[in-house]
């Protein structure tokens, strides 16, 4: 993978990219928004803990294909409020840490989820160039 950040436009506002280009041929996975929502069933207060448990959940679904966090090529959060930009940014920053290729992001401010106490929703596309 190889980030796109041209600098004929503004930096991004954050630890991402522009854009991603995927080698030719590249594997695919694609995940499912997931929620804060802990294996026992709990969902902790606060975005920063929701989404925490969100890029653990995507962690696991990335290494069920042999793939981990430096393998995202783009992700997806959507948060219920501005109030909660923060908490998800400093979880993302916390997953992508190590990441060598920073990937596309898009953050979205929605109304709601299913049930009221989730405020945070992460979905990822990962990439793995053939070998």
């Amino acid at each position: 993978m190889k980030s796109l950040s041209p600098h004929q436009i503004a930096p991004p506002f954050a630890r991402y990219a522009h854009g991603v280009e995927l080698p030719a041929g590249s594997r695919l996975v694609r995940t499912s928004g997931q929620l804060g929502l802990a294996r026992d069933g709990s969902v902790p207060d606060g975005a920063e803990a929701q989404a925490e448990i969100c890029f653990a959940n995507i962690l696991s679904i990335l290494q069920e294909a042999d793939m981990g966090a430096e393998n995202v090529c783009h992700l997806s959060a959507y948060v219920t409020d501005r109030a909660h930009m923060a908490g998800y940014m400093a979880a993302r920053d916390a997953f992508l840490a190590n990441v060598p290729v920073l990937p596309t992001s898009t953050l979205v401010i929605v109304s709601g989820f299913t049930r009221p106490e989730f405020v945070v929703e992460v979905e990822v596309w990962a990439a793995e160039a053939p070998a």
